[in-house]
């Protein structure tokens, strides 16, 4: 389930316990690790640790401190031990002006090399920042290091760094650190940046979350960083340990499992994922990109029968409710959703649809009755507080009369279904109040305001 992006497994106590500190990690569900290299003789010992391990990766480079002994002859034997195939990163470099170990002009030179070896081998760099937050950015910026992206490590900087980081496809990895007093700034960070953009790591055997502070360090210890994340975010620690898997997997290039959803959890919600056709072209799509949500795969390659969604599901009432929400409308499949519906509900399910309130104009009738006692709760899609702004941004097969219908929809179903909400996704330009003014205009219908960089 979790994923230590960070870890340096050959330093002491840990390279003294290799193979209990890695049986520690499996036993609390850590399945990945990459062991971090900081001069060549780490580097060779992170590359014999990760061949002796299933699931243990190795990143290989010139720490920032080590940075005076930066030279032709390392940056080629760096090139070399890159090309071994559990080699998935270049680093740990970067820039650390609170020790000042190595003279700032030797830091950036080695940092300047190490970032265009990566850009040659085609891996992401792993970056140490340590009071130079400004300068990194500016030395990734002028080495173009977005091509390849990467990872600030053991993160310390604030939201703004944060997002111009982003910006340059690197990720923000969050160490044990996040669980100590004085970490607000970091913390306001992880509520405010997607969680897709976010890595956990232990940085051991240094940086022990709470409760161990003090005490070594190491991989099993990464779930506690988890739950400090989902506390922050409102989300449960498998959905970050998910999520951030699937996040590490991707920079580091690792093959990534592909197993379809039907059914995934969320928090302690169960959503269906029925259907990929849509009513809409919307601008803001996250399958504009890929078919991910919070970690689960929702690509279909076929549309699941009642049958198959209803074994998927289960007992239902081991959630607090059951959602129709994939990556497409649900309510295309009217009957299949009252069908299933029906079925849960007999079982005492809480039923919510997420739509985007074209059911009507689609199947010509007005479908609300019919899903009244089946549904308990509708999160229509408005996204916008005029028919222009909605043309523009949720382009429809139905042209200019999905507006209309669309509100149409919203004054009619408080007569059928007990909690409706109109929601909007939070774009730069979106006029945010008067579509809020639009929603709460009509009665029995609350607003509630999307996120417009992270879904789920």
């Amino acid at each position: 389930m979790f994923f230590d992006s960070h870890a340096h497994l050959d330093l002491e106590p840990l390279c003294d316990a290799e193979e209990e500190v890695v049986r520690r990690a499996r036993e609390a569900g850590v399945a990945h690790i990459v062991t971090i290299g900081i001069h060549p003789r780490s580097d060779e010992k992170a590359i014999a640790i990760a061949h002796r391990h299933a699931g243990v990766y190795a990143a290989v480079g010139l720490h920032p401190h080590d940075a005076s002994e930066c030279s032709d002859i390392l940056v080629e034997r760096l090139d070399r031990l890159s090309r071994c195939d559990k080699v998935v990163g270049i680093g740990e470099t970067g820039l650390d002006f609170f020790r000042d170990r190595s003279p700032r002009d030797a830091q950036r030179a080695a940092f300047r090399e190490q970032v265009r070896l990566a850009r040659r081998r085609r891996l992401p760099v792993i970056v140490h920042d340590r009071d130079a937050h400004d300068e990194i950015l500016a030395i990734l910026a002028e080495e173009k290091a977005a091509e390849v992206g990467g990872i600030i490590h053991c993160f310390s900087g604030d939201l703004e760094m944060a997002r111009k980081a982003i910006a340059m496809n690197f990720l923000i990895s969050i160490p044990g650190a996040i669980t100590y007093k004085g970490s607000e700034k970091q913390a306001e960070a992880v509520r405010r940046i997607p969680l897709a953009k976010l890595l956990i790591e232990t940085d051991c055997p240094f940086l022990a979350p709470v409760p161990h502070r003090g005490k070594p360090n190491e991989p099993a210890f990464v779930p506690l960083v988890a739950r400090k994340i989902a506390e922050i975010k409102g989300v449960t620690e498998e959905d970050v340990g998910r999520v951030t898997s699937l996040a590490a997997k991707r920079i580091f290039r690792i093959p990534v499992d592909e197993e379809v959803r039907i059914a995934y959890r969320i928090r302690n919600s169960l959503y269906l994922n029925i259907t990929n056709r849509c009513t809409n072209a919307c601008v803001f799509c996250a399958k504009r990109d890929d078919y991910y949500v919070k970690g689960h795969y929702l690509k279909l390659p076929g549309e699941p029968s009642v049958a198959e969604v209803l074994a998927e599901v289960g007992d239902p009432t081991r959630y607090e409710e059951i959602v129709f929400c994939g990556f497409g409308e649900p309510l295309l499949r009217l009957e299949d959703v009252k069908a299933i519906a029906k079925a849960l509900k007999h079982k005492g399910a809480r039923i919510r649809i997420n739509t985007d309130g074209l059911a009507n104009l689609v199947h010509g009738r007005n479908v609300l009755p019919e899903l009244a006692g089946l549904v308990d709760a509708l999160s229509v899609s408005l996204n916008a507080p005029d028919a222009e702004t909605y043309a523009r941004i949720c382009p429809s097969r139905y042209g200019t009369a999905s507006f209309p219908a669309l509100l149409d929809f919203l004054r009619e179903a408080p007569r059928h279904v007990p909690s409706v909400t109109a929601t909007a996704v939070a774009l730069p330009a979106l006029d945010q109040k008067a579509a809020r003014r639009l929603a709460e205009s009509i009665e029995g219908v609350a607003f509630r305001l999307r996120p417009y960089d992270e879904v789920g």
